[in-house]
């Protein structure tokens, strides 16, 4: 088994620490001054001090433009509802509100996205056939 591993930076990490662990419910690692790591769904975050990356809306998915770069994972459907349905809850500011986007078709999606509290997009999808996410 392979895990994904990715950096970036934020503001801070008592709101990163809030918002990863607290919100989203990851699991905190390693951490020093500077810099904590999260399993971020079986995949490693390592969140450290710096100036985020510029994030500008040029990702053109269907009708929506959603913000470049960003970073995400893909859930089984009924894991991504969970998660939906609890950052709605928490009242989540939304890029992107819970929906379901090509239906019928391969590829077919629920998504959300939202910003961590750096400005951080993140896009979490829903399955109900992980071998869709590779569809043509």
């Amino acid at each position: 088994m392979s895990i994904f591993h990715f950096s970036f930076n934020v503001i801070d990490l008592d709101q990163t620490r809030a918002f990863y662990s607290g919100l989203l419910g990851c699991a905190e690692g390693r951490s020093t001054k500077t810099w904590v790591d999260f399993d971020f769904f079986g995949h490693q975050l390592s969140c450290h001090l710096g100036k985020p990356l510029a994030v500008e809306a040029t990702g053109l998915v269907g009708e929506h433009k959603v913000p470049m770069p960003h970073f995400g994972v893909v859930l089984e459907f009924t894991e991504w509802r969970a998660l939906a349905d609890k950052l709605v809850a928490e009242g989540v500011d939304f890029v992107l509100e819970p929906q379901t986007r090509f239906p019928g078709e391969p590829g077919e999606q629920s998504t959300v996205f939202f910003m961590d509290p750096s400005g951080n997009p993140i896009e979490v999808k829903g399955l109900a056939d992980m071998k869709g996410a590779f569809a043509k």
